[in-house]
């Protein structure tokens, strides 16, 4: 009895004595407006969403992810249940701009490079790419990272790749990796699952107990952005579908349906399908192909159609239920805009609304506001600085109710899983016609700040259940922050770089006769 007890914890200090597998993690995350002539360069990559470091290396990537809610803290989650010792790089990410320089690409991927190379030894990689990135030389920037890491070390090692719901996905960069994970959802709610999701795989590959295959199918179509919300229809149903094909069959490792995005003008635009299965490349092939007609089938619903910024605010005006959140589409900020597009304020002036908040970035008009302190008079022109998509300057007069660090964090999951906000000094001002009742306020921020979070608002001082309209400069990612505090939302056709309608642009690269351009 004694001799059995003893060679049982001799096996169990062996199996505790076994190394965890060493999994290197890092990645360059940006997604590229091509039709936005501002050049994306390094320092564009310290800035980060909502004004969060961007580029973080080393142990301070597990650190800074420790709370967040994103990919990053997935990968570290998955790889405490499942045994992984991770490895962490580089994580470099900006706010969406324009074509990033080749410099910046490459001295960028070079670091990730060396230092996965400093590693003692690596059993597996994780990376998150955006999935959209564009480089000058190259159009499928992701795919070229990927191609460089399996240059640096082989074809063996285990590679997984996890990109954000828009992203545009190509064979090349499925034939390259070992398993291809996008986000389900939009907005990205999932973002953490993601990456526990990519540490799960990784521990089976390197356990050798699963054997993975992909296939990608890559309907001829452009799925509007206007129709990226997973959680409603249209495509709601062909979300569930995806999800229930890894329920229905275990040999399903992981489908992925990424929505692609419309402002890259490259030749892998428009949606996916890659279906990861057990060394069952037949399956892996069927599963994509029924996925992608339950896609092609929604084509006749996703015509689009939507109001300007004219018809918007009226609709908003005349709604009876308040707040109004009205999605500023052409200027969405995380789609790559200036966030200083006037068409909304614009009309909210022009048709006497009452009520209503903007955030305008526009860092000349914050330097205002600072220099007439609280309570001083305000009468400058605000946004409509950074180019000519997005109107013309218009000209505000008030008063500046309050200036702030602009700094928040966000405690809820919402899209992307970010946590610590910056979005610079920031000043808010009562324009003139206000009541106390029913105040007209602008949020005059230095930092382009993408609405994810309803805490721009709040921490401000904000209250958005006592206003009537709401702007938030995006479309459809800062839903998870605005329904719960709105009784409708509208998405507007407005001008700017991120228009919803395609015929707005002029496109050179995306495969000819797509539906829906």
């Amino acid at each position: 009895m004694i001799r059995v007890l003893v060679i049982s914890l001799l096996l169990a200090a062996s199996v505790l004595a076994q190394p965890r597998p060493v999994i290197g993690i890092g990645g360059i995350v940006h997604e590229t407006n091509t039709f936005n002539p501002k050049k994306t360069t390094l320092a564009d990559f310290e800035t980060g969403i909502g004004g969060a470091k961007g580029t973080l290396r080393g142990q301070e990537i597990l650190t800074l992810s420790a709370n967040a809610n994103n990919t990053t803290a997935g990968f570290m989650e998955g790889a405490r249940k499942h045994g992984l010792e991770l490895y962490p790089t580089v994580v470099a990410g900006p706010q969406t701009i324009g074509m990033v320089l080749d410099t910046a690409f490459n001295q960028l991927t070079e670091e990730l490079i060396t230092g996965l190379k400093k590693a003692p030894k690596l059993d597996g990689i994780l990376l998150f790419l955006h999935g959209t990135m564009v480089a000058e030389s190259y159009p499928h920037a992701d795919a070229e990272v990927v191609r460089r890491v399996r240059k640096a070390f082989g074809d063996k090692i285990p590679l997984i790749v996890v990109h954000d719901f828009h992203a545009n996905v190509s064979e090349e960069i499925v034939k390259l990796t070992t398993i291809l994970i996008t986000c389900k959802e939009c907005p990205h709610l999932d973002a953490k699952d993601r990456g526990v999701d990519a540490a799960r795989l990784m521990a089976g590959v390197v356990s050798g107990k699963i054997k993975p295959v992909q296939h990608i199918v890559k309907p001829p179509m452009l799925l509007n952005i206007l129709f990226h919300n997973t959680y409603t229809a249209p495509l709601k149903p062909v979300t569930d579908a995806s999800k229930a094909a890894e329920k229905a069959n275990p040999k399903v490792l992981i489908a992925s349906i990424p929505g692609g995005y419309q402002y890259a003008d490259i030749p892998a635009m428009g949606p996916s399908v890659i279906v990861v299965t057990d060394n069952d490349p037949a399956l892996a092939r069927s599963e994509a192909e029924r996925l992608g007609n339950l896609l092609w089938g929604l084509r006749n619903q996703l015509v689009f159609k939507a109001p300007d910024a004219a018809e918007a605010v009226r609709m908003a005006m005349n709604n009876g239920k308040f707040p109004v959140a009205l999605m500023d589409a052409g200027d969405n900020i995380g789609g790559g805009s200036a966030g200083d597009s006037t068409y909304v304020l614009s009309e909210l002036i022009k048709q006497k609304a009452d009520g209503w908040v903007v955030a305008i970035s526009d860092p000349s008009a914050v330097r205002g506001a600072i220099k007439a302190g609280v309570g001083g008079d305000f009468d400058m022109p605000v946004g409509g600085k950074t180019d000519n998509l997005h109107g013309d300057s218009v000209r505000i007069k008030g008063r500046v109710k309050g200036i702030y660090d602009g700094k928040w964090v966000e405690r809820a999951v919402r899209h992307g899983g970010g946590r610590y906000w910056d979005m610079g000094v920031s000043a808010v001002i009562e324009v003139e016609g206000s009541s106390a009742d029913s105040p007209k306020l602008v949020l005059l921020t230095p930092k382009r700040t993408i609405p994810f979070s309803i805490g721009q608002l709040t921490s401000v001082g904000i209250r958005p259940e006592d206003m009537k309209i709401l702007v938030a400069k995006g479309t459809v990612a800062p839903r998870a922050a605005y329904e719960p505090v709105s009784a409708r939302i509208i998405t507007v056709d407005s001008g700017g770089v991120t228009g919803m309608n395609p015929k707005r642009f002029q496109y050179k690269h995306v495969r000819p006769g797509l539906f829906g351009m």
